[in-house]
């Protein structure tokens, strides 16, 4: 749930703060005074287009954040090290789980900035995310239907999840899901049996030969940076010998050396500090660097006098790096290359001479699993496909006839095809053997189309509007927000939009551009976007209306006219019957 924006220099927005409450807020405003703005903002920090078009007139930089509440859910346990590249947050804890970022009072902290360099930059709490990280996490808290960004009801992925979770088959399809990637896994495992005996045999002298040849080395974890090291050494010696003498010199060597004069001066300090008490501390210290540096000067003389220039270590050194770079260049991706990867090819080639072992019994194994599996998981994709299909036609029914209320005389359908082949792999994909996409004919008469060639935006509002009415208890986006959902409406269907709204507003945060007073009254709370001009300069401020100055609003919106008392009195009556105030 979103609690609090703050925006600053975007657009005609100069400085706003705004606290938000549950269920069902509408945003009005005198046309062009800027509602689309706020929208605007709120896409910029959910991760949409930056442009620094978007910075106020004179400004250098835009900066809008955001704190949002997550309301605690469950949690899969997994390791965020090593999850599968393909593996899908379902939640945004899940989500912040995956990237290692802590969540503090069940609340995250969005913040996004652009500069007039067309430098920009995006956080959530402490940790800077990219564009694409934060418009993946918001994604899991917010949706905003219209002429913007999160429209869920375009892709075309998210429709297999809402007719699944209308069916109430999400567990089922997770569990075909994993039952699919073992068939994968498996596929992958019995290709390397699917070669001719031949190949099969010469792939194993080669296993067995670099197996022997990595082993009779018996290398150790990192020695190729060791002798690298010890050879650099070796080859520097005089070098490292001159340096080292140099420091003792330096140190010791005469009565000029750092040593002698600090002999002296320790002298002068020990005199001096028994004259005069207020500089013992400072004595305490010249005893301390006299000792310390005498100590190191120690160490340096230990370390040269164990110098030793050894010919036959350099050439032994050399050597052994040689036949490492040459195991290197058969078995890792390079000379460069980390040993490890050695270590790697020496890892699978024993597990390949550990399966091919008794080869045809393995191979005769996997086959007769995979085709056990193939038909667990043909059977699976079929029931639920049934399930499925069960659900779209209820589903089907349900959003013609909220759409019907909402003033749309269109017939909503699932299309539910079978993955083409004929073959189980490929007919079934990770979620079952059906291709599902959400169809609309806007009007009698037109033919169904893809949902999302949908033109207008309040369509595709008022779709998403029946949809979120009844997913509202099961979706796990808390905020919702309408755009455009009452282009071409007015009157009693005004009225049965307002009404929806108030419905899905009883679980999740509702917010609605809106016109139209028969929508705003059934609001819980009520923000005005007003444009103003001082010292030549437009800006658009935001604030919450409540009391007298709601009702003024609404007439407003009624008549356009806030000060004509049929029209307060009209507003106040719609409010009092329709929202309670």
């Amino acid at each position: 749930m979103l609690e609090e924006l703050s925006i600053k220099d975007f657009a005609l927005i100069e400085n706003d703060y705004l606290e938000f409450n549950k269920g069902f807020t509408v945003l009005s405003g005198e046309t062009g005074a800027g509602k689309s703005i706020l929208i605007g903002a709120l896409s910029f920090l959910l991760g949409g287009k930056a442009d620094v078009q978007q910075i106020r007139n004179g400004k250098t930089e835009a900066v809008v954040s955001g704190t949002f509440y997550i309301k605690p859910c469950q949690v899969r346990d997994f390791d965020s090290e090593i999850i599968d590249e393909n593996f899908e947050p379902e939640n945004a804890l899940e989500w912040l789980k995956l990237h290692n970022i802590e969540i503090e009072n069940d609340r995250v902290l969005l913040r996004r900035f652009i500069k007039n360099t067309g430098k920009s930059g995006a956080w959530i709490n402490s940790t800077p995310v990219t564009r694409t990280d934060l418009a993946e996490f918001s994604s899991y808290l917010i949706d905003i239907h219209g002429q913007h960004e999160h429209q869920s009801l375009m892709k075309i992925t998210e429709h297999r999840k809402f007719l699944d979770r209308k069916a109430g088959i999400d567990s089922e399809v997770a569990d075909f899901t994993k039952l699919y990637a073992d068939l994968v896994r498996m596929r992958k495992e019995l290709e390397q049996y699917s070669m001719s005996e031949s190949e099969r045999l010469r792939k194993i002298d080669m296993a067995q030969f670099a197996v022997k040849e990595i082993s009779d080395l018996k290398l150790k974890p990192e020695e190729d940076i060791q002798l690298e090291e010890e050879e650099a050494r070796l080859t520097s010696f005089e070098k490292i010998y001159s340096d080292a003498e140099n420091l003792t010199e330096g140190l010791t060597g005469t009565d000029n050396s750092i040593i002698g004069i600090l002999k002296k001066l320790r002298r002068n300090s020990s005199h001096l500090a028994e004259l005069d008490k207020s500089v013992s501390s400072l004595n305490e210290r010249m005893d301390s660097v006299f000792y310390e540096l005498s100590d190191i000067a120690n160490e340096y003389e230990n370390y040269k006098s164990n110098l030793i220039f050894d010919p036959s270590r350099l050439t032994e050194v050399q050597d052994r790096l040689s036949v490492i770079y040459g195991l290197k260049k058969k078995y890792a991706s390079s000379v460069n290359a980390p040993l490890s990867e050695v270590f790697d090819y020496y890892t699978r080639a024993e597990k390949f001479l550990q399966d091919n072992a008794d080869g045809h019994s393995v191979k005769d194994r996997l086959i007769a699993e995979i085709k056990h599996l193939e038909k667990k998981i043909l059977i699976a994709a079929q029931d639920i496909s049934e399930k499925r299909k069960n659900a779209a036609k209820i589903l089907g029914q349900q959003i013609d006839q909220i759409l019907a209320n909402l003033g749309m005389s269109a017939h909503f359908e699932v299309s539910i095809q079978e993955k083409a082949g004929n073959e189980v792999e490929q007919k079934c994909g990770p979620y079952g053997k059906d291709n599902i996409e959400f169809l609309i004919s806007s009007n009698p008469g037109n033919p169904l189309l893809p949902l999302a060639k949908i033109a207008s935006g309040g369509e595709l509002s008022r779709v998403m509007l029946a949809l979120k009415t009844i997913f509202a208890q099961t979706d796990n986006v808390e905020t919702l927000i309408f755009d455009e959902i009452d282009t071409g409406i007015g009157g009693e269907i005004a009225v049965a939009v307002g009404s929806h709204m108030k419905k899905i507003a009883e679980n999740k945060q509702v917010f609605c551009i809106t016109h139209l007073a028969s929508i705003a009254v059934y609001a819980h709370n009520q923000i005005k976007i007003e444009k103003a001009v001082e010292g030549g300069i437009t800006s658009s401020n935001v604030h919450v209306v409540e009391g007298e100055e709601r009702i003024r609003e609404i007439a407003r919106m009624l008549s356009g006219d806030s000060d004509n008392a049929q029209s307060m009195e009209h507003a106040k009556s719609m409010l009092i019957k329709y929202s309670g105030d």
